[in-house]
């Protein structure tokens, strides 16, 4: 007798069973999708936190660009541009691209990368 091929078995996952759910399952089931896709704060300790600052103070003192990778509400943002001013007082950046300048909160920064 041969042997059973499972590669070619194509599974729906939950869209064979969509039509017997009601909508509120569905949405429910939407919004569980979602929240696993959310990523935990990463745990940053003092020498992360040195880090990050010695990397902003050096990308304005060059004047170069650097990749700034924050993370608000459970997803990573990366944003692209040369660091205009920090001010700690209101714990923002500013920062500034090609097309535009925009403002950063310096609690949500996780890594800071300079580009050469």
């Amino acid at each position: 007798m041969g042997e059973l091929d499972l590669s070619k078995v194509r599974d729906r996952g939950n869209k064979k069973w969509v039509a017997m759910m009601l909508p509120e399952h569905v949405k429910l089931l939407r919004e569980y999708m979602e929240e696993q896709k959310r990523a935990p704060r990463p745990d940053l300790d003092e020498w992360d936190l040195d880090i990050i600052q010695e990397n902003i103070q050096l990308a304005m003192k060059r004047n170069v660009e650097v990749e700034i990778k924050t993370w608000r509400n459970g997803v990573f943002h990366i944003h692209l541009g040369k660091v205009i001013w920090v001010d700690i007082n209101r714990r923002k950046i500013e920062m500034e691209d090609v097309l535009t300048s925009f403002t950063l909160q310096l609690d949500e920064i996780v890594d800071v990368t300079i580009l050469l």
